[in-house]
């Protein structure tokens, strides 16, 4: 196994797979809590949900997105699970009555780790990978993160040199005109101290990078020039993978790791090829033409809490010709209450919603800001505006419809008031009102288009499937005893699980793109292979619906061939 230790791996990790090779990743994040699924989105970002179930750092997502892999919770490794299975050994007596320590017991069960999880295939293929890409989070120096560079330092010693590659990432500010390389010298400094030596410095810059801030870098860090990437700011972030290419990052890692010994099959290195042809082919062309999504939500300070959203709604505009133009409109701006206390945000925030080509409703928890959504879900429907509501998006359309068009004026989500008059969106039986971490219904499940549904328009996307696999994370449900009023007046539930009792996917027939999905197919879309609940809601907002459907029919079988197990699709 060869090894690259990186802050931000998804390019590298891109451009080896253009060669043939299998890659895996692992991301290290040096906090206490087991995985990322009880942190505050506003404060974390995301939280990425793996095909397991497993909830995790969002750069998981990162890596799925650019290589086409389908990781486990194995692969994001926190503080909380070192210790945790530490304690668990120790508790059982496997460490014989010795003193635990960090050294040696936890770096060695960090090493062990990611030993063991460097060798799951990660792709359809079922080949063991070849290299695997690590991502140490945090700040280098910082107390939480000494043990695990002791024990990436220690991995590095007993790997070799010709498998392992330490690859450090360093901001390159301008201060007045200058670029100033004191940060980066300091950095690489610190980080030399711990262990780690650095062989390649990626730098982080506005603009290229002047020869003798290179020369500077190279000799204050005790690199050749050559070991000096210059990253600079690309219109978009998928035109990197060609920047770090044309800078010949590749044969950099052929010479250091010694790529040349290893002998992909003849089939791999034309599937590499592929994708590395598809992906200048999608990514090259700088559109000029915009669509306006807007996205109503509850978290929009930060807008890494949608992550997974921002990039599906990307790759669907990139296959519709289009630049996304991302208007965020807190959910709490569209409701009565701002519009008494602040008129100008509440005139601002309808008028985003009213002249966007599409109105996105993304997941969430908890009852603020929810009134704006159902509002904005109304507005919608009733202006024939292009519609995409994702779990809690899904569920808030659920209850304008069931008031506005079953008359249950009351209705609302056992989530907002547990003494609902008509709670047409109940908590699932199974799940649990005590403990927060992993109880949710999570990871990959089947949906089943129901009969009837030949007319859909989002099945025709998924390309007249009879069922598709998905990612859910939630608590809360559409309420069964609801469904035969809702359907009656016209919303009908084109999807559902293996019982036919939990309601996964909706559509309105007269109307553009009126879709709901209890799931969240943004954390399956790929750069080459975008999500078809969101390709189909941009293609409806940019008038090429149909050519698109076209398109992916005529497809069908060259994806099947080509992108399955590298930019692979689940949804054929």
């Amino acid at each position: 196994m060869k090894y690259v230790l990186v802050s931000g791996a998804s390019s590298s990790g891109l451009l080896l797979k253009t060669i043939g090779l299998k890659v895996t990743a692992v991301k290290i994040d040096p906090y206490i809590n087991v995985d990322a699924g009880t942190m505050n989105p506003k404060e974390h970002g995301e939280c990425f949900v793996l095909q397991d179930g497993g909830e995790s750092d969002l750069d998981l997502g990162n890596y799925e997105r650019y290589l086409g892999l389908d990781l486990t919770s194995d692969n994001n490794i926190t503080t909380g699970k070192i210790y945790k299975q530490v304690i668990e050994k120790e508790r059982r007596g496997d460490y014989l009555g010795r003193t635990v320590q960090v050294v040696p017991e936890v770096t060695n069960a960090i090493q062990d780790w990611i030993d063991r999880v460097s060798k799951i295939p990660v792709d359809k293929s079922g080949i063991e990978p070849d290299i695997c890409i690590i991502e140490l989070g945090g700040t280098v120096g910082d107390i939480e993160s000494m043990p695990f560079v002791e024990a990436l330092t220690q991995l590095r010693h007993k790997a070799g040199k010709d498998n392992f590659i330490n690859i450090h990432v360093s901001y390159v500010p301008i201060v007045n005109g200058e670029q100033k390389t004191k940060p980066t010298q300091h950095a690489v400094k610190n980080i030399r101290s711990t262990g780690l030596i650095p062989d390649l410095i990626a730098c982080r810059c506005e603009r290229t990078l002047e020869n003798n801030t290179i020369s500077k870098i190279a000799q204050s860090c005790q690199v050749e020039v050559e070991q000096v990437i210059a990253v600079r700011d690309m219109p978009t972030i998928y035109q990197v993978p060609l920047l770090l290419e044309e800078q010949g990052l590749l044969n950099l890692l052929r010479t250091t790791l010694m790529l040349d010994k290893l002998t992909p099959t003849p089939a791999l290195v034309t599937k590499g090829a592929e994708i590395w042809k598809m992906w200048k082919t999608v990514i090259s062309p700088v559109y000029t033409e915009t669509v306006d999504i807007v996205l109503v939500g509850k978290y929009i300070e930060l807008h890494d809490a949608y992550l997974s959203v921002i990039k599906s709604l990307e790759h669907s505009a990139m296959r519709c010709n289009r630049k996304l133009n991302l208007i965020w409109v807190d959910s709490e701006h569209l409701e009565d209450a701002t519009q008494q206390s602040n008129p100008g945000k509440y005139h601002k925030g309808w008028h985003e919603v009213c002249t966007a080509a599409g109105v996105l409703v993304p997941g969430g928890f908890g009852q603020r800001g929810t009134e704006g959504m159902i509002k904005a879900a109304k507005w919608a429907r009733e202006n024939k505006t292009p519609y995409l509501g994702i779990c809690l998006g899904m569920q808030v359309s659920v209850i304008e419809y069931a008031r506005n068009m079953c008359g249950y004026t009351n209705a609302t989500s056992e989530e907002f008031d547990k003494s609902a008059e008509h709670p047409v969106v109940i908590f699932m039986p199974e799940g649990s009102k005590d403990s927060m971490g992993g109880t949710m219904r999570l990871g990959s499940r089947s949906t089943y288009f129901q009969p009837g549904s030949e007319y859909s328009k989002l099945r025709a996307l998924y390309g007249e499937v009879t069922v598709v696999e998905e990612r859910h994370r939630h608590r809360y449900e559409v309420n069964p005893q609801y469904i035969e009023e809702l359907e009656k007046t016209g919303m009908t539930f084109i999807g559902k699980d293996d019982t036919g009792k939990r309601m996964e996917i909706f559509e309105l027939k007269d109307h553009p793109w009126y879709v709901g999905v209890q799931y969240h197919p943004e954390y399956q879309s790929r750069v080459l292979d975008p999500s078809r609940p969101y390709l189909g809601f941009v293609a409806a907002a940019t008038g090429c619906l149909d050519r698109i459907t076209k398109e992916l029919l005529q497809e069908k079988n060259f994806v099947n061939g080509i992108v399955n197990g590298a930019f692979h699709s689940t949804h054929f």
